[in-house]
């Protein structure tokens, strides 16, 4: 049931721009979580790195991208409940704990990385110490997601996804020739080495990341229980307004993360690489180069749009984790909860934050932290989405909400091609001479 403050969720949903706008909503903040620092260093360092030749990645990715992520929102809407608890009715324990054991290891490894690099670029701007703002990140992320309930924060979410905006700015700042950008596309001109698979494989884990399937998937089911609408098992008369909506959503919101990501490899491919500045490893040393070649503008947008990528980013990073562990052990969980209610699911959240921070004061180099965090998401990627896929089929789970035909083909088409990019990666590297 809807409370009388709330629309029908099984009306059809209101037209115009303003309606449109506000049907965005976990699939918008998922896309713009997509490019936080450790993404935005990934592709700051394929455009520095092979120019215009990345940029077909991006458009490949959208696709992709939009189906895997439309499965991951419907199995929430439909069933209630999480990817994690989902998989335990499909999968043996043990196969779901090695799942979640490695979203967490690669997730702390993303936060740490990302902390560090939200940490160096307002250093840049404000010429403190970088460890102390790196902190300050941290306690605010973690005060945002334990004292603000989900309808206030979700609010909170939405507005830091204007921060991504800055990486379109850049592009006003420097001179691009379009018919270059649009061949490079088309045509690209790029040798299948072990260093170039390797970034496809970062590019894609970066783009196409696991903790975006949990995350979008536990978001459905806030909304759904915020608004006390029910799951679409139990009420299937809400399945075309619903699923219509997630459509929307999920097609935005990816299309937003692709843009950026696309902005990000253009503006470093045609200003750091046209220079001769070619490694690059950090969103922050992306910043800094930029300043010489494209003006003090461009810096001031990169390094913003970096703090700001990290703040939006990084509770998603740490809050999926601890909806999967909730599911895995059965705790109460939710960002609508108070502390003391969910205590293990914050204690997640919090433990994946805490030892992410300390990825900053240990031995561990940040620089490659960053990179390397978006190659092993890009491998852990493979087994979570054949799981998922499989899930999303299980008409057990799912009733007559299975996935539909075109997600169902690129659903398996996405695990395929990062399966591919990533066994090409390791043959390559493995490979004598």
């Amino acid at each position: 049931m809807s409370t009388p403050d709330s629309p029908d969720p099984a009306a059809e949903p209101p037209s115009g721009p303003k309606a449109l706008l506000s049907r965005l909503g976990p699939g918008l903040i998922t896309g713009a979580a997509d490019d936080d620092p450790s993404g935005i260093a990934t592709y700051s360092q394929a455009g520095a790195q092979f120019g215009l030749s990345m940029l077909w990645t991006i458009v490949i990715t959208y696709p992709l991208m939009t189906a895997v992520q439309s499965i991951s929102a419907r199995i929430g809407r439909v069933t209630g409940r999480g990817l994690a608890f989902n998989m335990l009715r499909v999968f043996p324990r043990w196969l779901v704990v090695l799942l979640v054991a490695s979203l967490f290891v690669a997730n702390t490894i993303n936060i740490g990385a990302d902390l560090a690099a939200m940490g160096a670029a307002a250093h840049l701007v404000g010429g403190v110490n970088p460890h102390l703002f790196t902190v300050g990140f941290a306690l605010l992320s973690l005060v945002l997601q334990v004292a603000a309930p989900y309808h206030r924060y979700v609010k909170v979410l939405k507005w830091l996804t204007m921060a991504l905006f800055a990486y379109v700015g850049v592009v006003f700042a420097v001179k691009i020739d379009w018919a270059q950008v649009g061949m490079s596309i088309i045509r690209p001109n790029l040798a299948l080495t072990a260093p170039a698979l390797t970034l496809i494989v970062a590019l894609f884990g970066t783009t196409i990341s696991p903790y975006l399937f949990f995350w979008q998937t536990s978001e459905e089911v806030e909304d759904e229980e915020a608004s006390h609408s029910g799951t679409l098992k139990e009420h299937p008369e809400q399945a075309k307004a619903q699923l219509s909506r997630i459509r929307w959503d999920t097609v935005v919101g990816m299309a937003f993360s692709n843009l950026i990501a696309f902005f990000i490899i253009l503006t470093t491919a045609v200003t750091l690489h046209a220079h001769g500045v070619t490694d690059i490893q950090t969103s922050a040393q992306a910043a800094e180069a930029l300043k010489p070649v494209a003006g003090p503008l461009a810096f001031i947008l990169f390094s913003v749009g970096v703090i700001g990528a990290g703040l939006l980013a990084v509770p998603v990073l740490a809050g999926s984790v601890g909806y999967a562990a909730a599911e895995l052990f059965n705790w109460p969980c939710g960002l609508e909860h108070k502390a003391l209610e969910a205590k293990g699911f914050y204690s997640v959240i919090a433990a994946a934050v805490l030892l992410g921070l300390a990825v900053d004061y240990s031995g561990l180099d940040p620089i490659k932290a960053l990179f390397w965090s978006a190659v092993l998401n890009g491998v852990i990627s493979v087994p979570i989405m054949v799981a998922m896929m499989i899930v999303s089929a299980r008409k057990a789970l799912m009733g007559p909400f299975t996935a539909s035909r075109v997600q169902f083909m690129f659903g398996w088409l996405a695990t395929l091609a990062m399966a591919a990019a990533v066994g090409g990666m390791i043959w390559l590297t493995m490979a004598p001479g």
